[in-house]
C-alpha cells in the first residue's frame, strides 16, 4: 500500500487497471479447458471419445487459448517495443559495413515492428537511408521470420529449448543470407527507382516523447489491430489443426514428412510456401502436427517457410527486386531453412 501511495493518482489508476486486466487474463486462461469440457460433455452431452467431439473441443479450446496468448504477448511486446522505433533502427543501421551490419540488422529485426505486408516501404526506407543492400536483406528476413509473437507462442506451447532453437536458427539464416546476397552484388538487381528515393529531413525518433499512458494505449490498439488482421488466418489454422487432430491418420504425415522419409523436410518446406499466414495463424497446425509425431526440425522448417517464403510476400518484394534477386533471395533463404530442418532433426533425434 505504501508503494501505491507514492504513485501519482493517474498512474496508480493505470497500474490498478493493468493488474485487474492481468488477473482476468489469468483466470480466463485457467478455466478455458475446464469450461469447454463442461459445455461439450455435460451441457451438450457429446461423447468425449467421438472424433467430432475431439475436433470441436480442439477448435474451441485452442481458439480461446491462442487468442488469450496473442492478447497478452502483443500487448506486452508492443509496450516494450515502443522504446525501439523503426526510425531509430534505420538510423542505427545506416552506414554499417557488411558483416557487423548483418549481425546487428538480424538482431534488430527480431525486436522491431515489421511484417511481410510492409516489406516494400521498409526496403525502400532502409536503402534510401544508406543501409547496404545485404544488411537490409538481413533485417528483411529476420523481422517476419523471428518475430516476438512466434517466440511467445513457442515458449508457451513447446518450452524454452525449442524456442531457443527457433530464434538462433532464424537469426543465423538472416545473417548468412544477407551477407551472401550482399557479397554477390545484389544491388544491381534492385529496381532503379529505389535508389532514386530520398528521405526528406532528419530521422525523427517518433517514440521518444511517449508517456506511459500513451504506450499502454499503443499496446491496446496494437492488440485490436493485429487481431483484426489475423483472425481469419488464425481460425483457418486452428480449423485445419482440428481436422488433422480429429480425422487425418497419423500415418499420412509420418509417410510424407515423418522422420522415416529422407525428403521430409523438403516436403514440409514445399507445403509451407503456398500458404499465406503468419506465426500466430500457423502455430495451431504446427502443434497438431507435432502431436502427430512430426520431428521438430521438420516443423520449424515448415513454419519458417510459411512466414519467410510465402507467395504473397514474394509478390510484394517483386515491386522492388528484379527476378534475379528475388530468385536468389528465395534460394538462399530456402537452402538455409532446409539445412536448419535437417540439422535440428539430427540434433533432436
Amino acid at each position: 500500500m505504501r508503494v501505491l501511495e507514492r504513485i501519482p493518482t493517474s498512474t496508480r489508476g493505470q497500474v490498478l487497471a493493468l493488474a485487474g486486466a492481468g488477473s482476468a487474463w489469468v483466470g480466463a486462461y485457467w478455466v478455458n479447458g475446464w469450461l469447454w469440457d463442461w459445455v461439450l460433455h455435460d451441457v451438450a452431452g457429446l461423447d468425449p471419445q467421438a472424433r467430432l467431439t475431439e475436433a470441436l473441443r480442439f477448435f474451441l479450446y485452442d481458439t480461446v487459448k491462442i487468442a488469450l496468448l496473442l492478447v497478452g504477448i502483443i500487448f506486452v511486446i508492443t509496450v516494450l517495443r515502443s522504446y525501439m522505433s523503426i526510425e531509430r533502427t534505420r538510423a542505427m543501421l545506416g552506414g554499417k559495413r557488411e558483416g557487423v551490419g548483418n549481425v546487428l540488422a538480424a538482431g534488430l529485426g527480431v525486436i522491431t515492428p515489421f511484417c511481410s505486408c510492409s516489406a516494400v516501404p521498409a526496403f525502400i526506407g532502409f536503402v534510401a537511408a544508406g543501409v547496404p543492400i545485404g544488411v537490409t536483406l538481413s533485417f528483411l528476413i529476420a523481422s517476419p521470420m523471428v518475430n516476438e509473437i512466434a517466440i511467445g507462442l513457442l515458449l508457451t506451447l513447446f518450452g524454452w529449448k525449442v524456442t531457443a532453437i527457433y530464434v538462433a536458427s532464424g537469426v543465423l539464416i538472416a545473417i548468412v543470407a544477407g551477407w551472401v546476397l550482399g557479397r554477390i552484388g545484389a544491388q544491381r538487381w534492385v529496381e532503379p527507382f529505389v535508389f532514386q528515393t530520398t528521405l526528406g529531413g532528419e530521422v525523427i525518433d517518433s517514440t521518444a516523447a511517449l508517456t506511459f499512458a500513451e504506450r499502454i494505449q499503443m499496446g491496446a490498439e496494437e492488440v485490436v489491430t493485429i487481431l483484426r488482421k489475423i483472425w481469419p488466418y488464425l481460425l483457418v489454422g486452428i480449423g485445419l489443426g482440428a481436422v488433422v487432430h480429429g480425422w487425418v491418420p497419423t500415418d499420412f504425415f509420418t509417410s510424407y514428412a515423418g522422420a522415416g522419409n529422407a525428403f521430409g523436410v523438403l516436403v514440409a518446406v514445399a507445403m509451407g510456401i503456398p500458404l499465406y499466414s503468419n506465426a500466430a495463424g500457423i502455430m495451431p497446425l504446427v502443434q497438431t502436427l507435432y502431436d502427430k509425431g512430426l520431428p521438430m526440425g521438420t516443423l520449424l522448417a515448415f513454419m519458417m517457410a510459411v512466414v519467410a517464403l510465402s507467395l504473397p510476400e514474394m509478390i510484394l518484394l517483386r515491386r522492388v527486386l528484379r527476378p534475379q534477386l528475388l530468385g536468389a533471395y528465395a534460394g538462399v533463404v530456402g537452402v538455409g531453412i532446409v539445412a536448419v530442418g535437417y540439422l535440428f532433426n539430427a540434433l533432436l533425434a
